[in-house]
């Protein structure tokens, strides 16, 4: 068997073209037949008008996948047996770029459109029904991983800070400057959680501690890690990939 060879390490502009290359893949990877006999005029190796109905098509690709989402049909779960070890980092930095959050100061800041909006602390969380399921992670690059996950129910938090279930959007900001949101539908989905443990530990720092969504009906950039902040609206709020052109609906 031949050595696995390091991951090679990229400069920032290198980086950057790499990660514009990927979006437009990813987008063009969606598209139909239709849509792809309406670029069949454009330069499709660059160009507004190009970029303009790739955007469009990723839209269109994500009302599509929320109208045919169901909130209670669940993701396949697996025994103990088949769990990934060991279980892949992945992020858009290194490993050794991970956060060092200070748990003595941390809180999750709650806003929007909510009836208590106090901070809340991982005792405080913990004190909550929690969930565990083992499920697979799926990611866009290509590979996917099964692990386990333990936590609150993210719609046991929101009915228990009063937030409006009727509200488009629930919106996550991270300690290491990432931000993603999903869909109402799928933040009340009964796998959906706001994950405090990675197997039968206390997250690892590597896998999101201390407070990770993970959404197992979703591909994996849509579950955020060092969550500090939640926000429920109206207002579309992106995230960190998807403002790059990546789906933003993006369920499995």
């Amino acid at each position: 068997m031949s050595e696995r060879k390091p991951p090679v390490k990229l400069e920032p502009a290198q980086r950057t073209q790499l990660v514009d290359v990927q979006r437009r893949l990813f987008l063009r990877s969606g598209l139909t037949i239709g849509a792809m006999s309406m670029l069949s005029g454009c330069n499709l190796e660059d160009g507004d008008q190009v970029d303009k109905v790739l955007w469009a098509m990723s839209r269109w690709n994500d009302k599509v996948q929320a109208w045919l989402f169901s909130g209670q049909r669940l993701a396949p779960v697996y025994s103990e047996a088949k769990l990934t070890r060991p279980f892949p980092f992945n992020a858009y930095y290194e490993e050794t770029d991970v956060p060092d959050i200070d748990l003595s100061d941390y809180r999750v800041e709650v806003s929007g459109l909510v009836r208590d909006k106090q901070n809340w602390t991982l005792e405080d969380l913990r004190r909550l029904p929690q969930r565990s399921d083992i499920t697979r992670l799926i990611c866009v690059e290509g590979w996917s991983a099964i692990g386990q996950w333990g936590g609150v129910p993210l719609r046991t938090f929101l009915e228990h800070i009063g937030a409006d279930l009727t509200a488009k959007y629930v919106a996550f900001k991270c300690a290491d400057r990432y931000y993603s949101s999903i869909d109402m539908p799928t933040a009340l989905h009964p796998q959906t959680l706001l994950a405090l443990d990675f197997g039968k530990v206390a997250l690892p720092p590597q896998y999101g501690y201390p407070l990770r969504l993970r959404v197992p009906t979703k591909l994996g950039f849509k579950n955020p890690k060092h969550i500090g902040a939640i926000v429920v609206t109206n207002e579309y709020p992106g995230g960190y990939w998807e403002d790059q052109g990546y789906n933003w609906f993006s369920g499995i």
